[in-house]
């Protein structure tokens, strides 16, 4: 179910909110909680830190249609309560490989 919910919201974001303050959005994760009730819906926003907020404002905002678009689309009578969070990992991926990175470096020229 959490992975169908990623793909609508995904659906949803891309091409039915008019609002400005949305920028480029990828959903990397729909995490349902155990009774149904609520979801939280990682994004990966493209942009700076200030882009980035300025997205999760717009789609704060944009939670209650998108929750009964997705009601619509899943044929769900109770959808789940969405709580949009920002996913960070593949920054820290990236840190981390520029981390590993230079350590190798370092190494190679003490041999």
């Amino acid at each position: 179910m959490g992975e169908a919910m990623r793909e609508e919201i995904e659906t949803i974001l891309e091409g039915e909110l008019g609002d400005p303050r949305i920028g480029l959005v990828n959903v990397s994760e729909v995490q349902l909680a155990g009774d149904s009730r609520s979801a939280r819906v990682f994004v990966v926003v493209q942009g700076d830190d200030e882009e980035a907020e300025r997205t999760m404002r717009g789609l704060l905002n944009a939670t209650a249609f998108v929750r009964h678009q997705l009601a619509e689309r899943l044929h769900l009578r109770h959808p789940p309560e969405l709580f949009f969070q920002l996913d960070r990992s593949q920054e820290y991926v990236s840190r981390i490989d520029q981390l590993l990175k230079r350590t190798r470096k370092k190494q190679a020229r003490e041999e």
